[in-house]
């Protein structure tokens, strides 16, 4: 049974941008606060990654390092929040922002889902993510706009439902085996309120039974329209890149 009492219908009312709107990097870049205005702009909810500086600042990024997309060697989580906010993503404008700065930029004007890259294993009790919910909550203290977090690793979440987070909170997950499904059945058994699933991996009987008991399902990352109507049809919203969901194919 899902945790979050209030209503949870925004997180599928409107195409989600997979690390905001960007262009596939050729300008515009993902997880910059250019493809957040640019969701923004077409009224898009947001998708983005946060990764944990070493000074316990959750900052929006997505690789564990800076070479794909800022050209340089270096493990984010042993650079300051500050450090990498010096970074230039992909050597145009944007830099890496920190959560702080990407929630002041959005100012709620669209829903937000936050994807927190966990270290540790996936199903380890040890992991190096000690403090990291705790300190996205903090961030998040005072925030109105509709926010939403998920992750593939369960400590994590099992922070966040500890914590009482007063946000959805949500399983990451992908795969087709039946080892997979047990591993995230223990998870949602958590009282998780929704599921972001990998669109090639879908349908499978874990997401059916996720659906018969109510809960919201995402898809990612739809890319094609064989994708998205892969999504349409077993999912409730998709988490989208590379085209204009609002856009008629056809024309």
């Amino acid at each position: 049974m899902a945790r979050y009492a209030g209503d949870i219908g925004w997180l599928t009312q409107r195409p989600i941008a997979h690390r905001g709107y960007h262009d596939m990097n050729r300008d515009v870049w993902e997880n910059t606060l250019t493809a957040f205005e640019r969701a923004v702009a077409q009224d898009f909810a947001i998708e983005c990654d946060l990764q944990f500086a070493c000074d316990g600042v959750p900052v929006v990024f997505h690789d564990e390092d800076l070479e794909r997309l800022c050209g340089l060697r270096g493990d984010v989580r042993l650079q300051t929040s500050a450090e990498l906010g010096m970074r230039r993503i992909g050597g145009g404008r944007d830099s890496i922002p920190s959560l702080k700065t990407a929630l002041e930029r959005v100012a709620g004007r669209v829903p937000m889902i936050l994807e927190l890259k966990g270290r540790g294993a996936r199903g380890e009790e040890i992991s190096d993510d000690d403090g990291f919910a705790e300190a996205v909550l903090e961030v998040l203290e005072g925030y109105a706009g509709k926010v939403a977090v998920m992750s593939f690793n369960a400590n994590i979440l099992r922070d966040f439902i500890a914590a009482d987070c007063p946000h959805p909170v949500g399983l990451t997950a992908e795969g087709t085996t039946p080892e997979q499904f047990y591993e995230h059945e223990d998870a949602m058994d958590m009282g998780l309120d929704f599921l972001a699933y990998r669109v090639e991996h879908l349908p499978n009987p874990f997401v059916e039974g996720v659906q018969r008991l109510g809960l919201p399902v995402l898809s990612w990352t739809v890319r094609t329209e064989e994708m998205r109507a892969c999504s349409d049809a077993y999912a409730h919203q998709m988490t989208f890149e590379g085209f204009d969901p609002d856009q008629d194919p056809a024309e």
